[in-house]
């Protein structure tokens, strides 16, 4: 791997300075094909008849920072730089450079001022914004690209290497390109699919839920509503939650519900439907446990109902050692006087325990085992009912 790391980095160059000095035609286009296969790049397409010559906007899905490269080893075409600072690194990677910098309307507007010449080369657009491994679902489809022109022909990209995973999240297009290096093989395969009109009166949404449907047929996964931002917000989380000391046997993902991000991972949306945000819900469930257990710190149990978005699965965690932490007062006098809730809680819980046992509420240790473990499953239960209330 390090050899053929070391040897195609050199090859890499010299594909770099000839697809730089050869005009943009067949020609050029098989030669870098030719030369990209020597590292380890394969590209592979399907029905290449069905690529019409009139089509001024492909579609497709966003697997790799490499995408554009290896479409425009099948047809001359153009994707514009959305993010990233301008300069001879973007033009250099293959994006075109429009010069805007303002909202996406200023975007469309260029675009459509670039795609009215016909001698222009077709757009490149990839809707999704963000790379994904492509094996679960698609991202949401942002709509501005559907709002270019009245017609677009999607295009399914499917990418496959040995011993390493494709498009590893958080990974820069750097570490992505050395790993296609040290690889023996990256295969790219492109579908080309039959172009999609505008219906009448179609919004441009409506439109861009519609091509994103045909493709996750094509592609064999699901439509999913997830944003690139939603993705951003995830990984995020998931870099604040790997700093945190977990107990052995659990991590990051340990007892999250079966929610899959489409890098692999689990998924904790950053919104419900009635449009409150996630940590809204979640610090409102933490100040339920909060209640409950005055003496473990706030961040320990927001941070574990970030795992088991359950209240009750919290608590029996805290209760049974699962979850390390510090109290936050080891003595009972330093505490600082319990609100309304808390002494709600308090009373609660007392004649909770004290209904079953018919034995007044004492501060001794009990001397007997078995007692211990009985007084230790009341207050459990007494804990899980208040918690429910």
């Amino acid at each position: 791997g390090l050899c053929l790391l070391v040897l195609r980095v050199f090859i890499g160059v010299h594909v770099f300075l000839v697809s730089c000095a050869l005009p943009d035609s067949v020609v050029r286009r098989f030669i870098v094909r030719v030369m990209c296969s020597v590292l380890g790049l394969l590209v592979r397409q399907s029905d290449p008849r069905l690529r019409e010559a009139g089509t001024r906007v492909f579609i497709a899905n966003h697997v790799t920072p490499f995408d554009h490269n290896v479409v425009s080893l099948l047809t001359s075409c153009n994707t514009p730089a959305l993010s990233g600072a301008p300069g001879f690194i973007c033009w250099s990677r293959g994006f075109m450079e429009l010069g805007v910098t303002g909202s996406r309307a200023e975007l469309v507007d260029s675009l459509k001022e670039y795609s009215a010449h016909q001698g222009n080369p077709p757009l490149l657009l990839f809707p999704e914004e963000a790379a994904t491994n492509g094996r679960a679902g698609l991202l949401r489809f942002s709509s501005w690209p559907f709002s270019i022109l009245d017609e677009v022909q999607p295009v399914a990209l499917q990418v496959r290497r040995p011993l390493v995973a494709v498009s590893v999240a958080d990974s820069s297009w750097i570490t992505e390109l050395l790993w296609t290096f040290f690889v023996p093989f990256t295969v790219y395969q492109v579908r080309w699919m039959p172009s999609v009109p505008r219906r009448a009166d179609e919004q441009s949404e409506d439109f861009a839920l519609r091509v994103q449907e045909l493709l996750a047929m094509e592609l064999g996964v699901v439509s999913t509503r997830i944003t690139a931002a939603d993705r951003t917000e995830h990984m995020k989380r998931l870099r604040h939650t790997s700093r945190l000391p977990f107990a052995p046997g659990e991590g990051p993902g340990y007892g999250t519900p079966a929610r899959v991000l489409l890098l692999g991972g689990p998924l904790v949306p950053p919104s419900l439907p009635g449009g409150a945000p996630e940590d809204v819900r979640v610090a409102a469930m933490a100040q339920q446990v909060k209640e409950v257990l005055p003496h473990v710190p706030l961040e320990v149990i927001r941070t574990d109902l970030v795992q088991t978005d359950c209240v009750d699965t919290t608590i029996a965690n805290l209760l049974e050692g699962r979850v390390p932490f510090f109290p936050e007062s080891k003595e009972t006098g330093d505490l600082p006087a319990p609100s309304t809730s808390q002494a709600a809680a308090a009373s609660g819980i007392q004649g909770s325990v004290a209904a079953p046992s018919s034995k007044p509420a004492t501060k001794q240790f009990a001397k007997s085992p078995v007692e211990r473990h009985l007084s230790l499953q009341e207050r459990k239960r007494a804990l899980y009912d208040y918690a429910r209330r």
